[in-house]
């Protein structure tokens, strides 16, 4: 039994001891933790457990595809044929879940290849730069744009009707939609708008209702936000 064990390690590749292969996966499991946590730091709207987990998994996975490879280039081509066969069926994420993952696996490489020094300045470097971004908001915008839903009598002339109020709520408006609703009674004016940061969004609506006869007026932000 013991020679089979042995058999078994010594096919899979002359430079790998178990002490060496220990020590990939708990470096690799301390740069998974690394981006895991900054991965929950970051991601306020966005953030999935399961997403978290897999930033946990995934470099201790390539470590030991590395290890296993080595310098075969027989299994390397078996490792492209078997991964040529997966297909991923989840919906597309958050892009920044992308870069997450791109971020796992060249952790997970620097592990397999045995760069602990360079892979750990690397992960360092990066989840700082990550959560000084997030902190900091950058390339946020300022202004959010919202759409405006303006519902008027047929009588009533669309046609600059609210341009005087809009221009002073506003930061940039205009008008992207005309539809008839209610059997053609009302008309329905869609707006993308940028509002003022200093401006009352209650008294812009109060004075968009006196001028449409106090009908139907919505303001949403144009992307819904998703809850945890």
């Amino acid at each position: 039994m013991d020679n089979l064990f042995n058999n078994i390690l010594a096919n899979v590749s002359a430079d790998i001891t178990i002490g060496s292969a220990i020590i990939t996966m708990l470096v690799a499991v301390v740069f998974g933790a690394a981006i895991g946590f900054t991965y929950y730091k970051t991601q306020e709207e966005n953030y999935q457990r399961s997403m978290a987990v897999t930033l946990l998994m995934l470099p201790i996975i390539l470590s030991v595809i590395i290890l296993f490879i080595g310098s075969n280039i027989a299994r390397a081509f078996s490792l492209a044929g078997t991964l040529s066969i997966i297909r991923f069926r989840s919906a597309p994420g958050d892009p920044k879940d992308i870069g997450f993952i791109f971020f796992d696996i060249a952790a997970g490489l620097a592990c397999g290849v045995g760069l602990f020094g360079y892979g750990a300045i690397f992960v360092a470097i990066l989840c700082i730069i990550m959560i000084l971004a997030e902190k900091f908001k950058f390339f946020e915008k300022k202004h959010v744009q919202k759409i405006l839903k303006i519902t008027i009598p047929e009588n009533l002339n669309y046609q600059g009707a609210f341009d005087e109020i809009l221009k002073k709520y506003t930061k940039k408006y205009s008008l992207t939609r005309i539809k008839t609703t209610d059997l053609g009674s009302l008309f329905e004016l869609n707006y993308s708008v940028i509002m003022l940061h200093d401006e009352d969004e209650q008294e812009f609506i109060n004075e968009l209702r006196c001028r449409n006869g106090n009908l139907n007026i919505i303001l949403a932000v144009s992307a819904p936000i998703k809850i945890k």
